[in-house]
């Protein structure tokens, strides 16, 4: 091989190798202010949060997002994903914004930039068996959560839990809960209370939290303009009346943090 053409091939894989080490860089708000579209990350396997209705996603948030991206200016672009897959896509720069019930924790926030939370909630404890209604009482237990949720990790906290099933949808989880193959089922208190709701004859008893938390939109870290023209709108939002119409609408009742 050639001199030349030994450093042709060297450019190139040093080329390569700086495509694959520098990290993406995140879409700057002037960025999509200028294309006059934003793209917003999230599951749509999260009902009443966000779901599909037939092949419409819709849900509080996805309807949340509509009035903030409105008062932004922006027209608005959804993607749809597994939930494990939204943060890793958020830090490649596949989109700019993914609102999915995330709740706010330390690791997280290492990784991402979170916005102010658009609602609180927690881990709710439900089981078929009306004696497990605590953290305390799945002492012995095998519990059904999300994998890569906060429930996940609240419920590992626990002590005593004899074993953590997770799987990769909620419904799943639930689902394994209603099969007995588990003894109960920690996720979030709005859709644990929906659930019931909608299934009262399955027999599904509703306990306590296990833990409570601020939920919020997130975007790539350090993105701070982004995320302050996001907490603008989303301000406006809850001022202006629309936010305690969408969450009576959901929840019949106003679900912001107090």
């Amino acid at each position: 091989m050639t001199p030349f053409r030994k450093m042709i091939r060297l450019g190139a894989m040093c080329a390569l190798l700086a495509s694959v080490a520098l990290p993406a860089q995140s879409r700057p708000l002037e960025d999509i202010q200028k294309d006059g579209k934003i793209i917003f990350a999230t599951e749509g396997q999260f009902s009443p949060f966000n779901f599909f209705q037939g092949t419409k996603l819709t849900g509080f948030e996805v309807e949340l997002t509509e009035l903030v991206v409105k008062k932004m200016g922006l027209a608005l672009e959804w993607k749809a994903l597994g939930f494990d897959a939204l943060l890793a896509g958020l830090r490649q720069d596949r989109w700019d914004v993914v609102i999915a019930s995330h709740g706010i924790t330390e690791e997280r926030s290492r990784a991402v930039t979170f916005t102010n939370p658009h609602y609180c909630s927690g881990g709710q404890v439900v089981s078929l068996d009306p004696a497990i209604k605590t953290g305390a009482d799945l002492s012995g237990k095998v519990v059904a959560v999300q994998t890569g949720t906060t429930y996940l990790e609240g419920v590992k906290k626990l002590s005593g839990v004899k074993e953590v099933k997770n799987f990769p949808r909620d419904v799943d989880a639930r689902s394994a809960l209603l099969s007995k193959r588990v003894d109960a089922w920690v996720s979030d208190r709005f859709v644990a209370k929906q659930a019931v709701n909608s299934a009262p004859d399955a027999g599904m008893k509703v306990g306590e939290l296990v833990f409570v938390e601020r939920i919020a939109a997130a975007v790539s870290k350090g993105n701070q303009p982004l995320a302050q023209a996001y907490n603008k709108a989303l301000a406006e939002v809850m001022a202006d009346g629309s936010y305690a119409a969408l969450s009576k609408k959901y929840f019949n009742e106003d679900i912001r943090c107090k």
